[in-house]
């Protein structure tokens, strides 16, 4: 029976120490980074390899794929997607807008389910404020909370289409962060009011996707002391309750320096406050070990909805990727 955490791998092929790991720790899926993709070949051999050592030709493989800066799968062997920031000022109408988001995203499935990758960890949907850190950026759709609403869903609905399950991600808002929370735990201070009125507008909006990401932020006025991803207040407050997501709710990336303690007590406590499954990227098998025993089984109430979001996935619409890119492509140059 999996367990309920994901883990990172250190390089292009399997080692025989990750093969026997992923056979024993049996974790739900594997995350793919840029450090483990050479060419379509390597990665459909890598994607295959996993599936054969945890036993299942269903197991998700993610990765991030937004486009701009975080794009794992680049060129030459793929296209360069743009960042999230450059749909919104393309010379065109909403729909127009809205269209090229979604053949983006269905571009991108394309490109993911060749080479065996079933999940990726994109729409952002963080609606930067005004002197935020960069670290989410042109990352995001726009700073107005209804654009970047509607634009990661037509992402997500690329991405479903092509048979690839969205995650959105960083519920419920890293927009306003001033620091970085891959290197310290950002506090976002504003008010409840402010909060509800800009921040959780686009993940209300797009409750019903399968799979949401954690953020490790601190909101002072919901809860002062404890992070989103191990804040039993605002997963079930907040993000279960508020916003209304019923969906399969992963961690951000539990060796992020946001986070302290052991690494067994990271994922206890984001098990604890409600999260379904926790994410570990760094390929450190110590870690993952420690991750793994505090993660636990995959069971009940999150393992139903692990089974529902993986189900979202089963049907591919009719595509064809030569005419979408060209479209994608000419689309982007008259309207830029």
């Amino acid at each position: 029976m999996a367990r309920a955490f994901i883990c990172g791998l250190k390089g292009c092929a399997l080692t025989q120490d990750e093969r026997l790991f992923l056979r024993d720790a049996e974790p739900w899926g594997v995350i793919l980074f840029k450090r483990n993709v050479e060419s379509r070949k390597q990665l459909f051999a890598l994607t295959s390899d996993i599936r054969e050592a945890l036993g299942s030709r269903q197991a998700p493989v993610l990765v991030d794929q937004e486009g701009g800066r975080v794009q794992r799968l680049g060129p030459p062997h793929w296209r360069a997607y743009p960042p999230a920031a450059r749909f919104e000022h393309l010379d065109a109408t909403d729909a127009m807008r809205e269209r090229l988001a979604w053949l983006g995203g269905r571009l991108i499935a394309h490109d993911l389910r060749e080479v065996g990758v079933t999940i990726d960890c994109s729409p952002v949907l963080d609606a930067p404020a005004r002197g935020s850190h960069d670290v989410i950026g042109d990352r995001a759709y726009s700073r107005d909370p209804w654009t970047v609403a509607h634009l990661g869903r037509a992402v997500a609905n690329g991405l479903l289409a092509g048979g690839v399950a969205p995650v959105m991600k960083h519920i419920p808002g890293h927009g306003r962060a001033k620091s970085d929370s891959h290197q310290e735990l950002p506090v976002i201070v504003a008010t409840k009011a402010e909060l509800e009125a800009v921040d959780f507008v686009p993940f209300v909006t797009n409750a019903d996707l399968p799979i949401a990401m954690t953020a490790h932020v601190v909101y002072a006025a919901i809860d002062p002391t404890t992070p989103a991803t191990l804040s039993w207040t605002i997963v079930q407050d907040l993000v279960r309750g508020r916003i209304g997501f019923e969906g399969l709710l992963l961690t951000d990336d539990l060796s992020m320096k946001a986070l302290s303690g052991s690494f067994r007590t990271r994922a206890e406590k984001a098990v604890a406050a409600g999260c379904d499954v926790v994410l570990h990227c760094n390929g450190d098998l110590d870690e993952a070990r420690a991750v793994a025993a505090g993660a636990g089984v995959l069971t009940g109430r999150p393992a139903e909805r692990a089974r529902a979001a993986l189900a979202r996935i089963d049907a591919i619409g009719d595509f064809d990727p030569v005419d979408g890119a060209r479209e994608f492509d000419s689309a982007l140059a008259i309207m830029a």
